[in-house]
Order: C-alpha cells, then sequence, then structure tokens
C-alpha cells in the first residue's frame, strides 16, 4: 500500500473514530438530560486523556446542538511536586476557552494522612470533590462535568463487588448528597480504547498524575487487567455487562430494601391445578394423552 493510500485510511479511520466519540457523548447526553439550554458547564479537566477528550468533544456539540450552553474549564492544581502549572493555561488560551485554576495544597494533606505505600486515591478524590463542589456553588454553574468513561464504570461496579459487597457504580448523572450540584458523565457511553486513540491523534498535552500513578497495584488495575481479559477472550462482553447496569430487574436480585419479598402473596385465579393442567396440554400435548 502507498504512504497516500496509508494516509488516507488513517484519516478515514480517524474520522469515524471522531464521529462515534461524538455520537456517543450525544446519546448519552440525551438519554439522561445532562445538558439543557441555559446551562453553564463546569468540565473538570485534569490534563488526562480523558477529561481533554470530554472538553474536546463537548466544544464541538456547543457549536451543532440545538441549545445554548457555556463551557468553562476549571482545574484543580493539588500543589503536586513538578506539576507544570503552565501547561493547562497555555493550552486553554490557545484554543480560546474560558477556564479557571484552583488552587489548593490538597497534596499535603494527602501524604500526611495516608501512610506510605497505601493507596492515596480515595481520600484524594474527596479533596478534590469537596472543592470542584464549592466552586460550582459559588460561580452559578449547573451541570459538573466529570471524564468517566464506561470502561470506568464497569470497573467500579466491579470493585464495589469484589471489595465492598455492594451492587454500586457510578452514574451517568448523579444529584450530590446535598442537593446543590448535579454531576454528568458524558463519556458514559465511550470506550476507554476509543478515547486512547482519539487522544493520541489530537496530540492533547498530558499531563501524568504523579501522586498515585506509581502505586501499580492498585485494585482498579487488578480489576481491568480482569476485565480487559475477558473482552480479549470474548469481544463484546464489556458492552454487555454496561447495558446490564441499563437493565435491572430488582425482582431477580435479593436487596429488601430494593423489592418487597417478605409480602409476595399468591393470586390463583382458578382452583389450583387448573391453570396447569391446561398450559400443560397446550403446551404439551404429548402430557394429555398420558
Amino acid at each position: 500500500m502507498s504512504e497516500l493510500a496509508t494516509t488516507a485510511k488513517q484519516r478515514l479511520e480517524i474520522n469515524k473514530l471522531r464521529k462515534r466519540l461524538r455520537r456517543n457523548v450525544g446519546q448519552a447526553i440525551a438519554d439522561y438530560n445532562m445538558i439543557e439550554d441555559g446551562d453553564k458547564v463546569m468540565v473538570c479537566l485534569s490534563g488526562g486523556k480523558d477529561s481533554y477528550t470530554m472538553l474536546d468533544i463537548l466544544l464541538n456539540l456547543q457549536k451543532h446542538a440545538p441549545i445554548s450552553f457555556d463551557i468553562i474549564a476549571v482545574n484543580l492544581d493539588q500543589k503536586q511536586p513538578g506539576f507544570p502549572e503552565h501547561v493547562l493555561p497555555e493550552y486553554l488560551a490557545s484554543i480560546g476557552v474560558p477556564f479557571h485554576i484552583i488552587e489548593k495544597d490538597t497534596y499535603s494533606i494527602v501524604k500526611e494522612i495516608v501512610p506510605e505505600g497505601k493507596t492515596t486515591c480515595g481520600i484524594c478524590s474527596r479533596l478534590r470533590r469537596g472543592s470542584l463542589y464549592g466552586y460550582a456553588r459559588q460561580n452559578g454553574i449547573t451541570k459538573i462535568a466529570l471524564g468517566h468513561h464506561r470502561d470506568d464504570i464497569i470497573e467500579t461496579a466491579f470493585l464495589n463487588m469484589f471489595y465492598g459487597s455492594k451492587l454500586k457504580a457510578m452514574p451517568p448523572k448523579l444529584l450530590s448528597d446535598d442537593k446543590t450540584n448535579i454531576l454528568i458523565r458524558p463519556l458514559a457511553y465511550c470506550k476507554e480504547s476509543d478515547i486512547i486513540r482519539y487522544s493520541d491523534h489530537q496530540q492533547f498535552p498530558i499531563i501524568p498524575c504523579n501522586l498515585c500513578g506509581s502505586q501499580e497495584n492498585l485494585q482498579r488495575q487488578v480489576i481491568k487487567d480482569m476485565l480487559q481479559g475477558w473482552e480479549k477472550q470474548q469481544p463484546g462482553r464489556l458492552e454487555n455487562i454496561f447495558r446490564s447496569f441499563q437493565n435491572i430487574s430488582p425482582s431477580q436480585l435479593a436487596d429488601n430494601e430494593l423489592f418487597n419479598f417478605k409480602d409476595l402473596e399468591l393470586h390463583r385465579l382458578a382452583p389450583s391445578g387448573q391453570e396447569d393442567a391446561a398450559h400443560d396440554d397446550k403446551q404439551f400435548p404429548a402430557l394429555s394423552r398420558q
């Protein structure tokens, strides 16, 4: 294949990828009414592939959507040693996106609280969430957009099952416990592999997390490896798992709070035996001849 033909093929594949991501984001937004006319959407930008991709797609949708909404990119500078503070402001200024950098030394708090070698993600995420929630309340933000994708949601579900004994994941849309913020996850239908390819093509200025990125034995990584192994053995399995989150049958599980198993009662319209006999005769004629 000539170099020209190769380039044309690559361009075609990227166009398909871009359309797929935009379609998936648009569908998720529509399915869960994530963004409404007049919304002020705060895109939480960490400097990773997911949040860059989310911002890129939302900016495109903003231009073509039948509704009007504002976007502001917000980054929390956690004061990690060596954090390149100039990268995000320079990138956001270059693409003309309104942005704000929240400066808060959560890094020192995490290092002080968490023993050496222990997972930092839990306390780190809670501190980040508190800072972002506060900014949203104070600045008229109506929706907080997070960059979690389909694989994140599935991994969280298995983490909660394996280590927390709960059937619980990350919903595409969530009202905060204090009911003062609404979180949305526009990438909920997007595969991580698609996001990786798109991010690589767009050459986003990725900023690695040096607070916890070196923790190789995280439980989440174990779950990720397990799920990716399943996907290799049977392509499409992860999509089926995600769809199962959208097709829940409470009466087929075992949660007494979710379904009233204790008060189940019989409701028979005919004397015992007649319904069964009629059913058997109709479905299994051979039984009626015995």
